[in-house]
């Protein structure tokens, strides 16, 4: 072991009358262990959620989009099948999207009815594994000429409607429950427009795991959707599934190089933009922000070495009496102020690590025992708390922390360096 290796280390064990310094020691560890611990938790937490934001919205949502340039599309049937022989794509299905209010059981609310074809839909969504009750099947009742007018308590065969667990939930509505949908877009008569009104029947109940969706998203069948909304022979696109969510680009490219016609695509990343990038520039907020702690910790470490300077002046000036030099002696210190470094980085990395890795399962606890939701569904997007650790950014800040520890050595270390040992010894 160097002499320099030494000395730094029995300097960081204080004597008895020196036991301020080794407290303000431990404070500098305890400073970087928690910055780098807060540090890995918010980001993971960070990861958690865009992941989980963009899971749940890719799940509902296609990764592409191809519509026609006067907005409806035609010939579907043919532009899906020219869409699945196109490299990387791994479903496609029509959709038709519409606004309208659904009147039944408790109240009137404003929803989204998206008209699907039940036979492809699953290549696309994962609304068949979300359906809670009830089955897809009960969409495929066909919609029947003049249902507008029809009675729905008249009317035992009336088309299918699914619709979210909370939307259920606020109307009072179960399988089997009869609802009317209302269309502002209606015939005009005499007396003025006339809503248009048809009466579903309850087939299934989902749940996505978002509220915005599970509260105004109901789906019916592309061709129910078609009849009501007097879409004639056309729907609102084609929506596509990806193998590469994030190469949905360059499969957009080729899926335009492929139809050579009046048509455009949008990706996931388009139609989302403003949301994953609020998501990007908090989390690069909250970088900067937290990184704040571990230079406020750094600063600890230059006020501990000056201290241990100014309390081992002898030490110093005796050691350069015996053939130390000064880049020795700065060693010396720099070692000390790395270790520390060392010790905060490691404790903060392991106890972080770990914290992200199990932080749903203790906010879980948490709630349990204070009986109280972190995350309730009627506020926020996602009704969980996620974490997603990435390596790649524990290292980054593992290394960012040594980093500033390293350099917050240089100058107490460097003074170090320079001390006569003349003045060292003249009282001595």
């Amino acid at each position: 072991m160097s002499y320099e290796l030494f000395i730094g280390l029995r300097y960081l064990k204080a004597k008895r009358k020196q036991t301020f310094i080794s407290v303000i020691s431990f404070i500098s560890i305890l400073g970087i262990t928690v910055g780098v611990m807060a540090l890995i938790i918010v980001l993971s937490v960070m990861n958690g959620f865009e992941e989980n934001l963009k899971e749940k919205i890719l799940g509902v949502n296609a990764h592409v989009v191809v519509t026609g340039f006067t907005g409806g599309l035609r010939n579907y049937a043919d532009v899906a099948e020219k869409v699945r022989h196109v490299k990387g794509v791994v479903g496609a299905t029509p959709f038709t999207y519409n606004q309208a209010m659904i009147s039944g059981g408790t109240g009137v609310v404003g929803a989204v009815i998206r008209g699907i074809d039940t036979a492809s839909a699953g290549t696309v969504t994962i609304l068949p594994d979300r359906i809670k009750s009830g089955t897809l099947a009960g969409l495929a009742v066909p919609f029947p000429e003049g249902a507008a007018q029809t009675d729905a308590a008249a009317d035992a065969k009336l088309p299918g409607i699914m619709i979210g667990r909370e939307l259920a939930r606020n109307l009072g509505l179960d399988v089997g429950d009869t609802l009317r949908v209302i269309s502002p877009m209606g015939a005009m008569t005499p007396a003025g427009t006339v809503p248009r009104m048809a009466a579903f029947r309850v087939s299934g109940v989902f749940e996505m795991g978002m509220y915005e969706y599970d509260s105004s998203l109901a789906f019916i069948s592309i061709d129910s959707a078609r009849r009501f909304f007097r879409l004639g022979d056309a729907v609102s696109g084609v929506e596509v599934k990806v193998a590469d969510i994030y190469a949905a680009e360059k499969t957009a490219d080729e899926i335009m190089g492929a139809l050579k016609g009046s048509y455009w695509t949008r990706t996931w990343m388009e139609m989302n933009r403003n949301l994953f990038s609020a998501l990007k520039l908090e989390k690069a907020a909250m970088f900067i922000i937290l990184t704040l702690i571990i230079i406020v910790a750094a600063l600890n470490i230059i006020s501990t070495l000056i201290m241990v300077v100014m309390e081992k002046g002898k030490d110093i000036a005796i050691l350069k009496s015996l053939g130390a030099t000064p880049g020795g002696i700065m060693r010396i210190f720099m070692i000390e102020g790395a270790i520390i470094g060392v010790i905060g980085t490691t404790l903060g990395t392991v106890l972080g690590t770990v914290t992200a890795i199990n932080l749903e399962a203790l906010i879980a606890a948490i709630e349990k025992l204070f009986h109280f939701k972190v995350l309730p569904a009627s506020v926020y997007y996602i009704d969980k708390f996620p974490s997603k650790v990435e390596p790649s950014f524990v290292i980054a800040i593992a290394l960012i922390s040594l980093g500033i520890s390293f350099l917050a050595t240089l100058y107490p270390s460097y003074q170090a360096s320079r001390f006569d040992p003349v003045e060292g010894l003249r009282y001595e």
